[in-house]
C-alpha cells in the first residue's frame, strides 16, 4: 500500500497584523480603499497601493 501523503497547511489570514493597540485604542496599519469603505484594506506593494476587492490602485514613486 502506498504511504499517504502529506498535505500542506496554508497559512490563515493573520488579521491581528492589521491591527496596532495604543492608549486603549485600536488604529489600522493599512490604508482602507475609498472606494469599498473602511472594511477593506489596501495591499501594499512596491510600486503601488491596490485593492483587491475592487482592483482599485493608486501608483506611488515617480513616473519615468
Amino acid at each position: 500500500m502506498a504511504a499517504a501523503k502529506e498535505q500542506k497547511k496554508t497559512k490563515s489570514f493573520q488579521r491581528w497584523k492589521m491591527y496596532e493597540v495604543s492608549g486603549g485604542k485600536l488604529k489600522r496599519k493599512n490604508r482602507s480603499c475609498p472606494k469599498c469603505g473602511q472594511g477593506d484594506f489596501m495591499a501594499t506593494h512596491k510600486d503601488r497601493i491596490s485593492c483587491g476587492k475592487c482592483k482599485y490602485t493608486e501608483f506611488t514613486g515617480k513616473k519615468q
